[in-house]
């Protein structure tokens, strides 16, 4: 069973720019990672929200998103462009394989 969670958080009004030239790398390097099934950002419809829905193989291929050298130094930048931090809402399937 896939590990499927929506990331949702708010970003400083004043780090709207940053976070958003960051998220491109942040999609280019979830492409080559083989755990990664989704890896995509959105805009919410309020002023500074936004989210990221991440769908991996299983739990693992989270830990390795997160533990990928050429993330690492972008997840903290995203993280300091936050207000605080985020809430993962995790997402099962309707029905069981």
């Amino acid at each position: 069973m896939s590990y499927t969670f929506l990331a949702r958080f708010r970003v400083k009004s004043d780090h709207d720019a940053e976070f958003v030239d960051l998220i491109d790398a942040m999609e280019a390097n979830a492409k080559d990672e083989p755990k990664t099934l989704e890896y995509k950002f959105y805009r919410l419809d309020d002023s500074g929200g936004f989210a990221v829905f991440e769908s991996f193989s299983d739990e693992s291929g989270d830990q390795e998103h997160r533990d990928n050298p050429a993330n690492a130094p972008i997840i903290e930048r995203m993280i300091g462009c936050m207000e605080d931090g985020y809430e993962r809402e995790f997402l099962l399937p309707v029905r069981k394989a």
